[in-house]
Parts: structure tokens; C-alpha cells; sequence
């Protein structure tokens, strides 16, 4: 008998693995610390004012610091503690 698979179509998998799902959250807390540090940057840039002789900055705000792996690794920590979350403690 052939086996029903199609040639060329992926394995489809349904279940992720503890290392798997660890993985998708970092990628999600980086991205997410990522965005932030980008609109606060975007938002300094439209207030930052600059001389008009030389272009340099004048403005007294300071510019966001970009986030490290301390930052990542911290969000991660947040999404994955709220994904262990048990049922019982989510309001309904």
C-alpha cells in the first residue's frame, strides 16, 4: 500500500515542544522590547530640536537607551510566566 503523504508537503506538526514554545516567546519579547524602543525613539527625534547654523542637537531630552538582552530576557520572563498561568487564576 502507498503511504498517503503528498510529495513536497510539509510534516504539519500540532503540538510544540517546551524549547520550541520558550523560543517563540524571546522572539516576541524582542520584538516587543524592539518596537517600544523604536517608537520612543521616533518620538525623540520629533521633539529633539538642532541649530539651524549647525545641526546639531540642542534639545534637553534625552535620547531611550536601547534595550539589552537584560530587558529581552526580562519580557520573556513576563509572557512566559503569564503562559504558565493556571486556569483557575484567569477572571471570568
Amino acid at each position: 500500500m502507498t503511504d498517503n503523504k503528498l510529495p513536497g508537503m510539509p510534516e504539519v506538526k500540532f503540538n510544540k515542544n517546551g524549547y520550541e514554545i520558550r523560543t517563540d516567546i524571546l522572539a516576541m519579547a524582542k520584538d516587543l522590547v524592539a518596537q517600544d524602543f523604536h517608537v520612543k525613539f521616533q518620538g525623540w527625534e520629533m521633539t529633539a530640536q538642532r541649530d539651524e547654523k549647525t545641526g546639531q542637537i540642542v534639545s534637553t531630552v534625552t535620547m531611550p537607551q536601547f534595550p539589552g538582552l537584560d530587558k529581552v530576557l526580562e519580557t520573556a520572563e513576563k509572557m512566559y510566566a503569564f503562559v504558565n498561568q493556571s486556569n483557575h487564576n484567569v477572571k471570568k
